[in-house]
């Protein structure tokens, strides 16, 4: 996935997509991936609720099968929801029929116009052509509550240390993320509430 240096190059290679939104002033945009899961969605609704915090939940396709009641609360609570696939394919690995039918899939669970590509890997040929369905979302901060091998307060400091007005944060909805993002998120949201920061959706 982008790191922080090489979100910036990948933000030149590809301007036409949305990596943060510079111009909005004391507005922090805060993303999930991957979800929703039984195992961590409810902690993370019910957290996001306490500080009256909006979000954008990139969710896979499957997932949302499995789970269409956390897929209806995400809604109901006012949240935002984009495609991350059906099944969490890499662009890199797959061909390009295969990949946009994947994401197709995806879109019958998923009724969204945001579209972020798994492990932020996508070709020039199938950006080119989702841009025609999709706002194609990144992230300029990488939280890697995802990396196991990195402390909740590595993870904290990952996030603190790197956004800026406007920027798109990226956090994980699973298990596998589950043990940083409950040390990190709580404190994350404590910071930009404390800075009177707003929490923005994607549109």
């Amino acid at each position: 996935m982008f790191n922080f240096k090489t979100a910036n190059i990948a933000e030149k290679i590809m301007p036409t997509t949305t990596w943060s939104y510079p111009d909005r002033a004391k507005e922090i945009f805060l993303t999930f991936d991957d979800g929703p899961v039984p195992e961590t969605t409810p902690w993370l609704l019910d957290l996001l609720k306490q500080y009256n915090a909006k979000a954008t939940f990139f969710l896979i396709g499957k997932n949302v099968e499995k789970n269409q009641y956390l897929y209806q609360r995400i809604l109901d609570e006012g949240h935002q929801v984009g495609n991350h696939t059906y099944s969490h394919v890499s662009g890199w690995k797959l061909g390009f029929n295969k990949y946009i039918e994947d994401i197709q899939l995806g879109n019958r669970f998923i009724k969204s116009h945001l579209f972020r590509p798994p492990y932020g890997k996508i070709t020039p040929v199938q950006l080119k052509y989702l841009k025609k369905q999709f706002n194609i979302v990144f992230w300029d901060v990488l939280s890697y509550d995802f990396n196991r091998k990195i402390s909740g307060e590595r993870c904290l400091v990952n996030v603190l240390s790197k956004y800026k007005d406007g920027s798109i944060i990226v956090f994980h909805d699973s298990m596998k993320a589950f043990k940083n993002l409950e040390y990190a998120l709580p404190l994350v949201l404590d910071h930009f509430k404390n800075l009177e920061y707003k929490f923005a959706t994607i549109k």
